[in-house]
């Protein structure tokens, strides 16, 4: 999943949305652990159940990664100021998406996340340009 997540970083020449969905456990996190440790962020790296969002700035690209786990209602998305973080220098990895249904428009990529005897199950869905370009760079 670390590796998944460096790699995804690395084919990133835009800010965009990643929408990772999966059980408990199941990785999530640790992809955008992989992510930012490739960037450099070598501590402090955790799920934002609580916060709900943690913003990393970089040089190049900017990592928004948002946890709606927590949300009671979709509606909640727009209190977090989540449309500030959309713009082009800003990825965006937003764990448990399905909490936000009919606020959260423009993911680019979303990764379904299972768990396999051999490791994970990934699913990978894209709706637009920036998300098969990030397909294809990781898909061998």
């Amino acid at each position: 999943m670390r590796q998944l997540g460096a790699d995804l970083i690395a084919a990133c020449e835009s800010g965009g949305i990643i929408a990772l969905r999966g059980n408990l456990g199941s990785g999530k996190t640790t992809l955008v652990r992989g992510a930012l440790e490739s960037l450099g962020v070598s501590s402090g790296v955790r799920s934002p159940t609580y916060t709900l969002i943690e913003y990393y700035e970089f040089d190049q690209l900017c990592i928004a990664h948002l946890d709606l786990y927590r949300l009671a209602d979709a509606e909640e998305l727009e209190y977090l100021g989540y449309r500030d973080y959309l713009n082009s220098t800003t990825i965006c990895f937003i764990e448990w998406p399905e909490r936000a249904e009919g606020y959260l428009t423009g993911v680019g990529l979303e990764i379904g996340i299972d768990y396999d005897v051999d490791g994970r199950l990934l699913e990978f869905k894209s709706s637009d340009n920036w998300g098969r370009r990030l397909v294809a760079a990781v898909i061998p």
